[in-house]
């Protein structure tokens, strides 16, 4: 449970402002039909954080615990810091709007969450964790719970969430959990 709960929160905080939740925003003001946008972010975040989360999982056969330790906590200490900085978009990203309001947004979102740090951070709680359900399903949580507002108010609530401040938060948990893992503190709920 403990892996499920903090990968959502990690990641819904993570989100906000994210250039995934730009382009939700995007795609709902173009496309103006929430279900095949909100349905394809599903999706997209399925496929995408279960093979993060299946990379993160593979990471732990390879490293010994002390490794792996080290690793995990200054990959935690790096999101805490990545997630500091402002996300850029990019019209660019959402230019598949022949394939259809699902498939652009599945093909979309996919692609914009490459190397995303919530990807990234998929990949390190699935390491720390070793629970790729937990993980992969508490990170698609933590994506809808971000997203599903942006698709469905838009621009009426995007000049109102203090994205710094969610920033702020979510770079600290990062920096907790960089912390108590390089001191090698396991908890348990």
């Amino acid at each position: 449970m403990e892996a499920f709960l903090i990968s959502t929160g990690i990641v819904a905080l993570a989100e906000i402002g994210d250039k995934t939740q730009l382009l939700a925003f995007i795609l709902a003001a173009k496309f103006r039909k929430p279900l095949p946008i909100i349905l394809g972010i599903l999706a997209a975040t399925l496929v995408n954080h279960a093979c993060a989360g299946a990379l993160g999982a593979w990471i732990t056969s390879l490293l010994g615990p002390q490794t792996l330790r080290w690793v995990l906590g200054i990959s935690f200490l790096a999101m805490a810091a990545w997630t500091l900085i402002p996300d850029t978009f990019e019209e660019s990203e959402a230019r598949f709007a022949r394939l259809g309001v699902f498939g652009t947004t599945l093909i979309a979102f996919f692609v914009a969450e490459m190397g995303d740090k919530t990807q990234i951070a998929t990949v390190a709680l699935a390491a720390q964790y070793h629970s790729i359900v937990a993980v992969v399903a508490g990170t698609t949580l933590g994506m809808m719970i971000a997203n599903i507002p942006a698709v469905l108010l838009g621009e009426r609530i995007a000049n109102r969430v203090p994205v710094r401040l969610v920033h702020g938060i979510a770079a600290a948990i990062f920096a907790v959990l960089g912390a108590v893992t390089l001191a090698g503190v396991r908890f348990g709920f």
